[in-house]
């Protein structure tokens, strides 16, 4: 899935605008243009589009983090990890919206998406570990959409 698929769902869901975009990817210490950040948010195809770097989308994850949790100086900041997978994606949402098993079960059902428990403790494995599941495009669009209507209501 692109970026800035993620950024538009992740902003609709939270309610925010642009600028508070920018302020999130600004928590985890890295600098992004209002303007730089309405490009990304442009759907794909339409006049002023700019595909979203991973260095953004991964100091924004970060930063999305430190917004919904807080940021604690005793801990050090995650390191950027590069190149954003969707696996990292579903990580990062989870650690921000402080989502357990039985709640992302909860989410995926609610769309209709079966998943088993083990399938989805597959995905937060580590990259080679033997039960490591890559997580589809149609899966994380399934996460995002079953989290927006989780955190908006139904």
């Amino acid at each position: 899935m692109i970026n800035n698929d993620v950024l538009r769902s992740v902003r609709y869901m939270l309610s925010i605008n642009d600028a508070k975009m920018v302020e999130i990817v600004k928590l985890d210490g890295f600098d992004v243009s209002v303007a730089a950040m309405s490009a990304y948010l442009i759907k794909e195809g339409e006049p002023g589009f700019e595909q979203c770097p991973d260095e953004v989308m991964a100091h924004f994850l970060n930063g999305l983090v430190f917004f919904k949790r807080g940021k604690d100086d005793k801990f050090p900041a995650p390191e950027v990890e590069l190149p954003i997978t969707n696996n990292l994606v579903l990580k990062k949402l989870r650690v921000a919206f402080e989502l357990k098993d039985v709640d992302l079960h909860q989410i995926f059902t609610a769309v209709e998406f079966r998943i088993s428990k083990p399938e989805l403790s597959a995905l937060f494995r580590k990259q080679g570990s033997k039960n490591y599941r890559p997580c589809g495009d149609q899966m994380l669009r399934y996460f995002l959409k079953g989290l927006t209507q989780r955190i908006r209501g139904a």
